[in-house]
């Protein structure tokens, strides 16, 4: 028994690693307390009206209602002048509600944001204790615990991709013209994908795929196309999120913007994420690096000052995990400042006119409160894409029988973990650039917050 523990000591340590975060993942629902404590708000459809005889009372009221009578002399005469022109306070009040367990699993894709997170922190936990233990090859490939993490994994991107895609194609989630800017960019990633993979540029982008076939080209790049597709949307409401939570238009509402720490993060997020996806492009990917100091051909920054190959290699991969990780503790601001972006529109139509018309409002405080789980989905989505394929791109297959195939002109083993590189940094080019752009359009005006 001893010797079959050992001889298995890898599997082992994955089972139980699984069946132990399934049981505190479960038992404490992590994936609720990662969302508890949100605020969502309501705005209550003739709350003086409805609540008149009940113990509800409205915070804002007009003089004349039921507590309050008037002789109807003065009523008629008051209301013959001022009826056309009053606007009546008590519809214009929103209540603020803390999300419990409850309110989250109402919500829809509840179930699909659950079993994304849980499946997506078992496989990047397998990962680590992957990378942490090594590999034995003399224990074959199911002593030395490989499949596991991989099939893992495998499964967790397939429930990304599925996700994704459920979404893309939900009616009232999105605009129409969103799902076709969606398309536009997919195909768009399609080519770039076919211009990275073939080495059309071999001097503008640092990958090391050699000379790849047809098949391999074709399926990294519908990959890519994917990618940037279903990427599109999330990005623009994750600018959306970072132009409310950091107050960049003037708003001094203390409601809508994020605190000290939010902003912090969504800073530190939006700047390590631009500042990785430019270390694979040169020529910033050669001034970091120092080259060999038998070479006397350097002249100025490139080739003389920066890190050796290895440890630029392990500061890149460094900062796609940190990237993911920061993506990660973005979740929570970027979601309460999409449930504040109701608010903000709120206010904006309550002082805009005398007579304001609130139903927008109201029904955008219904829309982004029932789409809650839905958007944290999409929130979730590129972090775990990143950490799942940067984890996929560190795990040795040189045990793997087919490892010693050829793909290309590299072997498969080498091969998969730079399209593993490939994929992790695509997903943080792809959100860096849609949401860059964004982010200069609502400076420019040409799109705002409404």
């Amino acid at each position: 028994m001893l010797e079959l523990l050992g001889t298995y000591r890898n599997l082992t340590l994955q089972l139980l690693l699984s069946l132990f975060l399934i049981l505190i993942l479960s038992f404490l629902r992590i994936p609720i307390i990662f969302l508890y404590g949100l605020c969502t708000y309501i705005q209550p459809e003739n709350l003086g009206q409805n609540n008149a005889g009940s113990g509800v009372r409205a915070a804002i009221r007009r003089p004349s209602t039921v507590d309050d009578p008037k002789p109807n002399g003065e009523v008629r005469r008051r209301n013959r002048s001022k009826d056309k022109s009053e606007f009546d306070e008590s519809n214009a009040q929103i209540f603020r509600i803390k999300l419990d367990e409850d309110h989250l699993r109402s919500r829809m894709y509840f179930t699909e944001y659950n079993s994304l997170f849980v499946l997506s922190f078992l496989a990047a936990s397998c990962f680590l204790l992957q990378n942490y233990v090594g590999v034995e090859d003399s224990h074959g490939v199911l002593g030395n615990g490989l499949m596991f993490p991989l099939v893992l994994g495998f499964i967790a991107l397939c429930k990304v991709f599925v996700a994704l895609a459920k979404i893309s194609i939900e009616r009232s989630a999105s605009k129409k013209s969103e799902k076709k800017l969606s398309l536009i960019f997919g195909g768009l990633g399609f080519v770039f994908g076919i211009i990275i993979s073939a080495g059309v540029f071999p001097k503008g982008f640092d990958f090391q795929l050699g000379s790849v076939d047809a098949f391999c080209c074709i399926l990294i790049s519908s990959s890519m196309a994917c990618i940037a597709g279903f990427l599109y949307m999330p990005a623009g409401r994750s600018a959306r999120s970072f132009w409310v939570g950091t107050d960049q238009i003037r708003s001094n509402l203390s409601i809508i913007s994020c605190g000290w720490f939010g902003r912090m993060i969504l800073y530190a997020n939006y700047i390590v994420s631009v500042f990785t996806c430019l270390l694979w492009i040169h020529p910033l990917a050669e001034i970091l690096v120092k080259r060999s100091s038998s070479s006397s051909s350097h002249t100025g920054l490139v080739g003389n000052v920066g890190m050796s190959s290895t440890d630029f290699g392990k500061f890149r991969v460094l900062c796609l995990l940190l990237s993911g990780l920061l993506q990660a503790m973005a979740v929570r601001p970027n979601l309460q400042m999409f449930l504040n972006e109701a608010v903000l529109s709120w206010y904006q139509r309550l002082h805009g006119s005398k007579t304001p018309d609130l139903e927008f409002s109201r029904a955008k405080m219904f829309l982004h409160n029932h789409y809650l789980c839905l958007v944290a989905l999409q929130f979730l989505a590129p972090s775990v894409l990143v950490i799942l394929f940067l984890g996929l791109s560190q795990i040795d297959l040189s045990s793997f029988a087919v490892s010693r195939l050829v793909c290309g002109s590299l072997p498969c083993s080498d091969f998969v973990t730079q399209v593993g590189l490939l994929m992790s940094w695509w997903v943080v080019f792809v959100w860096s650039c849609f949401a860059s752009a964004s982010l200069v359009f609502y400076r420019r005006g040409v799109l705002y917050v409404s």
